[in-house]
C-alpha cells in the first residue's frame, strides 16, 4: 500500500478504535505509532513516541495550561464566582429576565478569570439555577442560559481553546486572546437580546425580582473593578510583553489566591482540590497534545494534510463555501468525539487548506472557537448540558429545549464573523500590529 491508504486506512481505524469506547488520546498514539512503524520501521516508531511525549511534558510553553486552569479552579472554589453574581444581580435583577441576564454578566466577567468552560458551567449551575429557582423562573431558561453561557469561555481569555489552538498552528496566544475579546463580548449581548425577546413574548419564565437601590448597587461596583483590575493585569501585561503566557498564568495564579486569601476564603483543603481538579485534566490535556504530535508526524509522512488542502483549493466553488464546509465537519466531528479533541485531531489537516485558500489564522481560531461552543452544547456529547444535568438533575428534553434559542444567537455570531472578520483581527492588528 502506499503512503496515501495507509493514511486513510489509520484515519478510519481510529474512528472504529474510538467508537469501541477507547480514549482518543490512545486511539491517536495508537494508530500514530503503527502507522509511522509500517511506512518506517518499529524502532523509529517507538523513537517518536518517546520524543513526541518527552518534548509535549517538558515544554516550558505548555506550562501555561496548567496554570490558567489552577487559577480558574481556584477561582471557582471560592467565593469569587457568587460575588460577581450577586453584584450583577444588584444591577439587572429588576429587569425582565434579569437574573438570567444576571448570569450572562457574572459568567462573563469571571471567565476573565476561569481558563476552563466546564467550572464556569458547574459553578454557575450551583450558584445561579437555585436563585432563578427561588425566583420562580421556568427551568428552560435557568439551565438553557447557564449551558450556553459557559461556553463563551472558548473565546474569552485566558481561554484554554485558543492556548491550544496557538500551540498547534504555532500562532501568537497573545493575539489569539485580543482577537477572542469582541467575538466573546459580543456573543454574550447576543444571549442578553435572546433573553429579552424570549422574555418578552413569554413573561410567566422569568418574574422580575425587586430593584436594589442606587446605594446597594454602588456597594457591589468593587466586586467588579477588582477582577477588572486582574483581567487588565494578567492580559495587558502579555500584551505589552511584560510577560510570557506562562508568566502571565502564573501571575493570575498568584492575584486570584491573594484576592480569596484578602476575603479569607482560601483554605489549604480548597487549594488541594484546586490543584487536584487543574492537574487532571492539564494532564488529559497533555496527553491529548502529545497523541496528536505522535498522530501529525504519521500523517505528514502520508502527506494526507497537503492532499486536504490542495483537493480544498481546487474544488469549483467560492472560498467561503469550502470553509463553510470545513466548518460543518469540525462541528459533526466535535458532535460525536469530546470536541477539544476533535479539534486537536482535525485543526493540522484543515489548517494548511485554511491558509491556501487565504484566510487568516487568527480568525480562523476564532471561528473553531465558536464551532466548539456549539458543538459542547449539541447532543449527543453535550458536556456543557451533561455537567447542568448532573448538578442540577433537570431532565435533559428541557435543558436542551432552553438550550435552542442560544443556539440561534452562536449561529448568528458565526455568520457575523465570516461577513465581518475584522471583529475578530482589529483589536490584534491594533495593539500589536499587522504581522
Amino acid at each position: 500500500m502506499n503512503e496515501v491508504t495507509v493514511g486513510v486506512l489509520g484515519l478510519v481505524i481510529l474512528l472504529v478504535l474510538f467508537l469501541t469506547g477507547i480514549e482518543l488520546s490512545f486511539c491517536m498514539a495508537i494508530i500514530g505509532f503503527f502507522g509511522f512503524a509500517y511506512l518506517n520501521s518499529f524502532s523509529s516508531a517507538c523513537n517518536l513516541v518517546v520524543r513526541d511525549f518527552f518534548e509535549t511534558f517538558t515544554n516550558y510553553g505548555l506550562t501555561v495550561i496548567p496554570l490558567f486552569m489552577l487559577m480558574g479552579q481556584i477561582a471557582s472554589n471560592s467565593d469569587i464566582a457568587k460575588r460577581l453574581y450577586l453584584a450583577a444581580h444588584r444591577w439587572v435583577g429588576h429587569v425582565p429576565g434579569g437574573l438570567a441576564m444576571t448570569t450572562v454578566v457574572g459568567a462573563t466577567v469571571f471567565k476573565s478569570m476561569c481558563g476552563s468552560t466546564f467550572a464556569t458551567v458547574a459553578t454557575f449551575s450551583g450558584i445561579a439555577i437555585p436563585e432563578m429557582d427561588r425566583y420562580g423562573y421556568k427551568k428552560e431558561l435557568s439551565s438553557g442560559i447557564v449551558a450556553s453561557v459557559g461556553t463563551i469561555g472558548m473565546l474569552i481569555p485566558p481561554s484554554i481553546v485558543l492556548i491550544i489552538y496557538g500551540i498547534v498552528v504555532e500562532q501568537s496566544i497573545g493575539r489569539l486572546f485580543l482577537a477572542g475579546i469582541i467575538p466573546g463580548l459580543m456573543i454574550s449581548a447576543l444571549f442578553i437580546v435572546v433573553i429579552y425577546g424570549w422574555v418578552r413574548i413569554r413573561p410567566e419564565i422569568a418574574p422580575k425580582a425587586e430593584k436594589a437601590s442606587w446605594t446597594d448597587r454602588i456597594k457591589v461596583l468593587p466586586e467588579f473593578i477588582v477582577v477588572a483590575v486582574i483581567f487588565l493585569f494578567v492580559i495587558g501585561g502579555l500584551m505589552m510583553g511584560w510577560f510570557s503566557p506562562t508568566e502571565a498564568g502564573s501571575m493570575g495564579t498568584i492575584a486570584v489566591i491573594i484576592l480569596a486569601a484578602v476575603r479569607r476564603e482560601v483554605n489549604f483543603k480548597m487549594l488541594v482540590k484546586s490543584w487536584d481538579e487543574s492537574l487532571r485534566t492539564a494532564v488529559m490535556t497533555l496527553v491529548l497534545i502529545a497523541a496528536s504530535a505522535v498522530l501529525g508526524h504519521f500523517l505528514a509522512i502520508t502527506e494526507i494534510p497537503f492532499i486536504a488542502a490542495n483537493w480544498a483549493t481546487s474544488l469549483p466553488i467560492p472560498r467561503f463555501l469550502t470553509m463553510i464546509l470545513i466548518i460543518l465537519i469540525y462541528l459533526l466531528g466535535g458532535s460525536f468525539i469530546d470536541d477539544l479533541a476533535f479539534m486537536i485531531l482535525a485543526t493540522p489537516i484543515f489548517y494548511p487548506a485554511v491558509i491556501k485558500l487565504g484566510y487568516d489564522p487568527i480568525w480562523f481560531g476564532i471561528m473553531v472557537g465558536i464551532t466548539l461552543m456549539i458543538g459542547v452544547i449539541i447532543p449527543p456529547v453535550a458536556i456543557c448540558v451533561f455537567i447542568v444535568r448532573n448538578i442540577t438533575g433537570i431532565p435533559f428534553n428541557i435543558i436542551y429545549r432552553g438550550v435552542l434559542p442560544f443556539l440561534i444567537s452562536l449561529g448568528a455570531a458565526s455568520l457575523f464573523m465570516f461577513l465581518f472578520p475584522e471583529l475578530a483581527t482589529w483589536l490584534p492588528t491594533f495593539f500589536m500590529g499587522a504581522e
